[in-house]
C-alpha cells in the first residue's frame, strides 16, 4: 500500500452560534507521521478530527491533502480513511464483505476487490477470520477490521478518533503498539484523536496538545513532557509540582529564585522573564530523596505526611521546612533495598537546578486552566495527573 501524504490546516476556525469550538487552528503534518490531537472533552480535537474527514464544514480556514485543497469536497472524494470509536463494522455483513464495503463504493469489483480486501487483512493479521461476522470477533480483532477497512482504498491520510477507548488496560496496550508497528510499517499519514496522555506518548511522532478549541503546544513527546511551554500542557501531561516563586538573581550558571522563603536555583530558559512573579514547575520523578553523601543543586529537608505503595513507585508528599506550606509530590522507584518512607519521618530531598521548568506567572495567579474560586495552598498548586486535574480544573 501506498505511502500517506502531507495535510495541512491553515487557520481552520468551527463555530457553532455563539461558541468556538475551533479556532485559527494551524498545523502541517509530514507524510508518513503519526500526529496525536490531544486534550481534555471539549477542547477541540474531535470537531477538528470531522472538519478534516469531511462530515463537519468549517467555518473558516483551508485543509490541502497532498498540496490540494480538499476543504470544500465531499467526504467519498477526499481520500481519507476513518476509524471510529465504535468501529462502526456492519453487524450483518462479514468481515470480508465489512472490509469490500470500502472499494464497493469506490466502484471495485471482482478480482482487484478480493485482491485489495485480502491484502488489507492480511496486514492487520485477518486473513483466517474473513468469513466471520463482527460478534464472533473480540474487541482488538474489530478493530483491527476497522482499520483494513480505513486502508484497504490506499488512501492519503487517516484518521482516528479514540478507538481504542473501549479496550480493556491490557488489550489497550498491545493494540497501542501494534497499530504503531502497523502505521511505521505502510509510512501512512496518520492523525490520532485521544484524551489519553500515555497512549499519546507511547504512539505519536508529535504531539499538538489542545484547550478550549486553541492549540498549546506541537512537539515531540519528549519535547511536551520536558519542556511544556504552558500551565496548561504541564498539567495535563504527566504530573507535576507547581511551586510559586519570585526571582531574586542569577549566577554564571542559572537563576536564583525565592520559594516561600527557601533559595531554588533553576537553569536558563532562554527568553523567561526576570522580574515579577513565575512558576518553577517540577515532575516528581525529578526529585529524588538524597542519602547520605549524595548532593544535588537544590536540597531540602521535609516531613513525610504520605505514602503510598503503587508497585514500581512509591509516591510520597513531603512537607518542606518552610516559612509558607510547600508540599512535594515526589515518586521512587521501588526496590527491596530501598529506604521505606513512614508518616512522619524526616527526609532529604533534593533536584538538579535543570529538572525545574520555568513558566510565566505565579502558580496560584490569573491561568485559564485554574478557575477564579480556587484556593490554592499559599506556596504550591498540586495537580498531579490527568485524572486529579479533571477535580481541580475546568474541563
Amino acid at each position: 500500500m501506498s505511502r500517506g501524504e502531507p495535510l495541512r490546516l491553515e487557520r481552520l476556525c468551527k463555530q457553532y452560534g455563539s461558541v468556538q469550538a475551533v479556532h485559527e487552528m494551524s498545523v502541517q503534518i509530514e507524510a508518513g507521521e503519526f500526529v496525536s490531537f490531544l486534550g481534555p472533552s471539549g477542547s477541540g480535537k474531535t470537531t477538528t478530527l470531522m472538519m478534516v474527514a469531511g462530515f463537519e464544514t468549517p467555518t473558516a480556514g483551508q485543509i490541502f491533502v497532498g498540496g490540494r485543497p480538499i476543504t470544500r469536497l465531499p467526504v467519498h472524494k477526499r481520500n481519507i480513511g476513518v476509524v471510529f470509536q465504535n468501529y462502526a463494522l456492519f453487524p450483518h455483513l462479514s468481515v470480508f464483505e465489512n472490509v469490500a464495503f470500502a472499494l464497493k463504493m469506490r466502484g471495485v469489483s471482482g478480482t482487484e476487490l478480493r485482491a485489495g480486501v485480502t491484502e488489507a487483512l492480511t496486514l492487520v493479521q485477518l486473513s483466517e477470520y474473513e468469513g466471520r461476522m463482527p460478534h464472533e470477533l473480540s474487541g482488538g480483532q474489530q478493530q483491527r477490521v476497522a482499520l483494513a477497512r480505513a486502508l484497504v482504498f490506499r488512501p492519503g491520510v487517516v484518521l482516528m478518533d479514540e478507538p481504542l477507548g473501549a479496550l480493556d488496560k491490557q488489550l489497550r496496550e498491545y493494540m497501542q503498539l501494534e497499530l504503531k508497528r502497523l502505521q511505521k510499517s505502510l509510512e501512512t499519514t496518520t492523525v490520532f484523536v485521544t484524551h489519553d496522555q500515555s497512549e499519546a506518548l507511547t504512539m505519536s511522532d508529535r504531539i499538538v496538545v489542545m484547550n478550549e478549541g486553541k492549540i498549546e503546544q506541537i512537539g515531540t513527546p519528549e519535547e511536551i513532557y520536558e519542556t511544556p511551554q504552558t500551565r496548561f500542557v504541564a498539567s495535563f501531561i504527566g504530573e507535576s509540582n507547581f511551586l510559586d516563586a519570585r526571582f531574586v538573581g542569577k549566577t554564571d550558571h542559572g537563576l536564583l529564585l525565592d520559594v516561600a522563603g527557601l533559595q531554588v536555583r533553576a537553569t536558563w530558559q532562554g527568553s523567561e522573564c526576570q522580574t515579577g512573579p513565575a512558576t518553577l514547575m517540577i515532575r516528581p520523578e525529578k526529585v529524588v530523596p538524597l542519602a547520605e553523601g549524595l548532593r544535588a543543586d537544590n536540597e531540602f529537608e521535609g516531613v513525610v505526611e504520605e505514602a503510598v505503595y503503587r508497585g514500581s513507585i512509591v509516591k510520597c508528599q513531603v512537607r518542606l521546612c518552610a516559612a509558607l506550606p510547600v508540599i512535594l509530590t515526589i515518586a521512587v522507584a521501588y526496590r527491596a533495598s530501598s529506604p521505606r518512607f513512614k508518616v512522619g519521618e524526616k527526609v532529604r530531598i533534593g533536584w538538579d537546578a535543570r529538572d525545574g521548568r520555568l513558566l510565566s506567572g505565579g502558580a496560584n495567579g490569573p491561568s485559564q486552566s485554574v478557575p477564579e474560586n480556587h484556593e490554592a495552598e499559599p506556596a504550591l498548586l498540586r495537580v498531579t495527573s490527568a485524572a486529579d486535574r479533571m477535580a481541580i480544573l475546568p474541563s
